[in-house]
This record gives C-alpha cells, sequence and structure tokens, in this order.
C-alpha cells in the first residue's frame, strides 16, 4: 500500500518540475534543468548498470520507472543486472567476464577497488547535481577527494524480528545465537556483514587487522550453525515477509519495506553497537561509456529521481534537496533517518589488507562448509578452491599493481 501512496507523493513533488509528454515514449523534460540529456539520442549508445537488488524505483506498485524515464528522455539504453554482495560483484569485475558502466557498490570495496585501479575518475562537469550530495557523505575515508564516487544511498544493519514469534524486547546481536529460535533463525549470505557481527559480540572491531581476530569471529559464526535456517540475502523478503523465521540481521531500508509488507515485524539497532554504511555510484576503469555513465549518475542526482529513489527503497538519501522533498513521514522515520545518539555508537567498514581479506575468505568457506555434527568431509575440498582462487587473485593484483594517488 505504501508503495502506491508513494507515486501520489512523488507525482505532486514531480509535477512542478517535470512535463509529461502525450506519448510516454517520448519521455519526461526536465523544465528546471539546464543539463542537456539528448546530446546522445540517436546514437544507439547503451550502458550497463549493475546495482543490488530492490535498490531502485522500477515502476512496481504504481511507483517511478527510473529506468525506463531515463532511456526515454536521453536514447540510451541501459541493461539493468543485479547482485548481491559486493563481493560478488567484485569477483565479477576482477574475473573480467563482465563489462559494466555504472555499479554502486559499498564505501570499503569501493576504496579496494579504487586502490586496484579498477575504477575511473569522475568527470564533475558531466555530474552537476553531485552539489546536492550532503557534505557529511562525501569526502569519506574511502574516497577522500570524491575522485570515483558520488552518494546514493546510506543507512545501518540491525536486526529485523517478528513480534509474534519472538518473546521479550530484542536488543542484542545474540539472539541471533539464541537456542530458542534454532531453525528459525535467518543469517547474512557475506562474510563481511556476518563477521561484522560476530565482532560486535565479541567486542572487537569490525575491521580486523590479523588473521587471530578473523579466527576468532570465524569460531563464533560456527557456533551458530546450529541455530540458522538459512543464510540469506535478498531471500530474506519473502521469509520475514511470509512469517518463515523470527530473526534476521539485515539493511534498515529493506526492513522498512518488509515491516510494510508485514505488519508484525519490528526493527532494533542492537546495543552493542552496528555498521554505517555509504552506498556510492561509481564507473569502472573499463567502460567504454563513460561520458553517458557519467549522465546515468546524474540523472539519479536529479532531485525528483533522488526522491522517488529514496521512497521506493526504504533507504536513507545522501541528497539535501530529495530528503526535503520526501514526506515527513518518511524524513522522520527514526529506521531511516536515526537520532544521533544512535549515530554515535555505528562503525564503517574500511578496505582490508590483502592478507587479511584473503583469510577472511577462507575463513568464511569454513564457516560455511562447517558441519556442527562432524560430516565435513567436503570441507577441505571446498577450502581448496577458495585457497586456490585468493591466491591467484593476489597473485594477478600483485602483477597488475597500479599506484592510486589521493
Amino acid at each position: 500500500m505504501k508503495k502506491i501512496v508513494s507515486f501520489f507523493a512523488i507525482f505532486a513533488i514531480m509535477f512542478s518540475m517535470f512535463a509529461f509528454p502525450v506519448n510516454a515514449e517520448e519521455g519526461i523534460e526536465l523544465i528546471d534543468s539546464l543539463y542537456d540529456y539528448t546530446r546522445f539520442q540517436g546514437q544507439g549508445v547503451t550502458i550497463n548498470v549493475y546495482n543490488w537488488g530492490e535498490y531502485i524505483s522500477d515502476g512496481g506498485d504504481g511507483s517511478l520507472d527510473v529506468i525506463a524515464e531515463f532511456e526515454a528522455l536521453t536514447g540510451i539504453r541501459v541493461n539493468y543486472t543485479m547482485f548481491a554482495t559486493n563481493e560478488e560483484m567484485y569477483t565479477k569485475l576482477k574475473s573480467g567476464g563482465a563489462n559494466y558502466d555504472v555499479i554502486i557498490p559499498s564505501d570499503y570495496m569501493i576504496k579496494r577497488m579504487a586502490d586496484e585501479g579498477m575504477l575511473a575518475e569522475l568527470n564533475y562537469d558531466n555530474i552537476p547535481n553531485a552539489q546536492y550530495i550532503g557534505e557529511q557523505y562525501s569526502g569519506r575515508e574511502y574516497d577522500p577527494q570524491n575522485q570515483y564516487s558520488v552518494p546514493y544511498m546510506w543507512g545501518l544493519v540491525g536486526i529485523v524480528y517478528n513480534t509474534t514469534m519472538v518473546e521479550g524486547e530484542v536488543t542484542s546481536w545474540s539472539i541471533l545465537w539464541d537456542e530458542t529460535y534454532a531453525g528459525n533463525i535467518l543469517m547474512f549470505n557475506n562474510s563481511r556483514d556476518a563477521f561484522a557481527i560476530a565482532a560486535f559480540r565479541l567486542g572487537l572491531e569490525i575491521n580486523p587487522t590479523t588473521e587471530e581476530e578473523v579466527a576468532q569471529m570465524a569460531e563464533l559464526l560456527k557456533q551458530q550453525k546450529t541455530v540458522v535456517q538459512m543464510y540469506v540475502m535478498d531471500e530474506i523478503f519473502d521469509k520475514m515477509e511470509g512469517g518463515e523465521a523470527a530473526v534476521a540481521p539485515y539493511y534498515a531500508g529493506d526492513a522498512i519495506t518488509m515491516m510494510e509488507e508485514n505488519p508484525d515485524l519490528a526493527f532494533v539497532i542492537p546495543e552493542e553497537g552496528t555498521n554505517y554504511f555509504v552506498d556510492a555510484m561509481c564507473i569502472p576503469a573499463t567502460s567504454q561509456n563513460q561520458e553517458a555513465a557519467e549522465m546515468f549518475i546524474n540523472f539519479m542526482c536529479e532531485t525528483e529521481i533522488a526522491a522517488a529513489n529514496a521512497e521506493y527503497t526504504g533507504y536513507s538519501t545522501p541528497h539535501m534537496l530529495a530528503l526535503e522533498a520526501l514526506p515527513e513521514e518518511i524524513r522522520n522515520n527514526p529506521i531511516a533517518y536515526p537520532t544521533e545518539e544512535v549515530m554515535e555508537n555505528t562503525a564503517v567498514f574500511t578496505a582490508l589488507s590483502d592478507e587479511v581479506n584473503a583469510s577472511m575468505d577462507i575463513a568464511w568457506a569454513d564457516v560455511k562448509s562447517f558441519d556442527p555434527k562432524g560430516n565435513s568431509m567436503l570441507m577441505p575440498i571446498v577450502l581448496g578452491v577458495v585457497l586456490g582462487a585468493t591466491v591467484l587473485v593476489l597473485w594477478q593484483k600483485n602483477k597488475k599493481k597500479k599506484k592510486v594517488n589521493y
């Protein structure tokens, strides 16, 4: 229901800014924009965009179809595909198996890819709308000079739980190890988020610097295996909305969406603290359409488009004018826009060293293959494959290493 209502809220905002032609295929006209969105018309340009799942206003439930509007306005065709984790996206680009023009990684992965020469420097003459990104989201550790990225969304990680299945108040990450809910607990299916939760429980930093710290986190995650129903990413929507699990860690923006679909769900930031992340739009160094890619990024930073994306996805916008354009109930939602007190108890991911990255990859494979009943015949095979792949990546990196200046 919310997304249908959202359409009318966004329409009211857009009415004063957009002129809608009679033929929708002709696209929209941004009356107040001085940006030339027509310069690629008729040239047969196609860009490949790689984004997280459930992370753009796609026309569902009466919302704005952002990709369709961009294509109609610019004449640029968009091949839009999705990934589930930063690591999946990184591996695909690193292998050279696909060519993308716009990607939307998280902060720590942007730093890693920039250090490895995998990202193109942006030409901000083609992205004037980047000026509307709040200062608090720019110039951060992962890209201090804003050379490679334009912030897209931000948020926190917390616990989603079903109030009809969980007794009492949820306050701690420890519930994800609670035997009371064995078989009804979901867990992140990506190493960085999973290890961070273990770090918070152990009182460790979420950015390990030694293999010993990684090993401690991995051991705690192994202990959790007896209660985990499934390791999930986008699968969490069906599981939690359908009442098929009691509790799970996930991102605040998606928690809002799930809570709208199932009013029995609630969300909490654990008392031990949590991860604060920024996801940003980048252009891979291999892109053959950088100017068109920068046009797409600028379009995503149009106030009306940024507001539509934020309201549809539930995530928090770093675009200051878009934030002002959102309905008051969204701006005042403490899940999307937490208090300063909550924000003070957060930590950000940073890029790990090659050695620690390799250690975490191996440890995560060990966790996933670990059988608490002792049936671990496949474990050496899995670890061997992961170790071999990690060694190959490190060898290629050392061979092709490129210095990046900040």
